[in-house]
């Protein structure tokens, strides 16, 4: 399995550049709007970098809003500028697609702490024209969600259709769900949890460890001095991409294949496709991510618990709700297993809620939410045509 890349400097330049100035669309806020953090600050100035797909209604009912995972960003269903790929999630988003952009208004913005033009640590800070790197408020997914609630605001939208997001993503479709229950008509939450458990604390801790013991991360000040944890954040995401995958999959894919060779080599260099496979996915990242944002990323995961406020009673953060919530689980994804996913449905269910849930066969692991499962697709199309209908919005 052999994988060309684009030259190192280029994808270098083109991901700084788009952390500060990005080519998409940017919703500035300025003093007199400043973003409440859950750490206690305010955060001001900030800016929200966002695109748009579709067109929007002239009563503003049909504005679904995406919602990203912890490495994606706001080009869900266009070229990604750094890397020339398509959109993370083109399968699901587009004309005739289940997320219809003929028919539907579609906002995906890049969260607060990202780092691809929303404010987050490789951003300046106004107080020093230098990057925020750790000066940066501690992020969370609710800060993302305030955020992304200004920007609704900016189009005028009292009430979104739907707001649909996975993984990362799901835990901030939930928080939308909870904490602006009435600007949510319909939920959909793929291959999440209520809250982040110790195991999967325990992977981001080893993450983050890996880029904090690279001597280039020079305590977080890396833009200054002119470094980057490169080794660091590669070993994080090569660990991190394990947890996304499944045994099946990886066996499907790989077995025990070796690299380019009909022999072990009796050294350490990548003998295995499975090791060449990771190398590449650690190079990659390196090349479009900041690996700061990746610390406040995982983060603001950890802190994620949504029964917490409402004293460890997970139904309470949904009572009275009266949006149509769908839920999908699958059945090879250890990241956040069926289990996960059932405690939300059956808090939603204690509070007489609207809840459809499915569970799909699958051997691809986490990161089945983001590749072509049928079941997936006809489920989540199958909800939105009948919550469209019920609200107008389709024949």
């Amino acid at each position: 399995m052999t994988v060309a890349t684009e030259p190192l400097e280029s994808l270098t330049t083109n991901a700084g550049s788009e952390a500060v100035n990005p080519s998409s669309d940017v919703l500035r806020f300025g003093a007199d709007k400043p973003l409440q953090l859950d750490a206690g600050t305010l955060l001001s100035p900030f800016q929200i970098a966002y695109r748009t797909y579709g067109t929007l209604n002239a009563d503003k009912s049909n504005a679904i809003l995406i919602c990203h995972a912890l490495t994606g960003d706001q080009h869900c269903a266009s070229t990604n500028p750094v890397t020339g790929k398509p959109g993370w999630w083109e399968n699901l988003i587009g004309p005739g697609k289940p997320v219809d952009t003929d028919r539907f208004f579609v906002i995906c913005s890049n969260v607060i702490g990202g780092c691809m033009g929303s404010t987050g640590p490789a951003s300046p800070n106004p107080a020093t024209g230098k990057p925020f790197a750790l000066d940066l408020p501690v992020i969370t997914i609710r800060d993302m969600v305030r955020a992304q609630a200004m920007l609704v605001d900016h189009f005028g939208i009292d009430q979104l259709f739907s707001v649909i997001g996975g993984s990362m993503g799901g835990m901030q479709v939930l928080q939308w769900a909870s904490s602006y229950p009435e600007r949510v008509h319909t939920a959909i939450a793929l291959a999440t949890g209520a809250r982040h458990t110790s195991q999967n604390i325990a992977f981001h801790e080893v993450g983050r460890q890996a880029v904090i013991a690279d001597p280039e991360w020079q305590q977080g000040r890396y833009l200054e001095k002119g470094t980057r944890p490169s080794k660091g954040l590669a070993v994080a995401r090569m660990a991190a991409h394990v947890t996304y995958l499944s045994e099946a999959a990886l066996h499907r894919k790989f077995g025990r294949n070796l690299q380019d060779r009909d022999a072990p080599s009796f050294g350490f260099d990548a003998d295995f496709q499975i090791e060449s496979y990771l190398r590449h996915q650690g190079l990659t990242f390196v090349d479009r991510f900041d690996a700061n944002s990746y610390l406040y990323m995982t983060r603001a995961m950890d802190y994620f618990d949504l029964a917490a406020d409402h004293e460890g009673q997970l139904a309470e953060a949904f009572r009275g709700t009266r949006t149509r919530f769908c839920l999908v689980s699958f059945t090879s994804d250890w990241l956040f297993p069926t289990f996960e996913n059932r405690a939300i449905v059956h808090a939603l269910n204690a509070t007489g809620a609207s809840v459809s849930f499915v569970e799909v066969e699958s051997d691809k692991g986490h990161d089945a939410f983001l590749l072509d499962e049928p079941v997936m697709t006809a489920t989540i199309n199958g909800f939105i045509m009948s919550a469209a209908k019920s609200r107008g919005l389709a024949q």
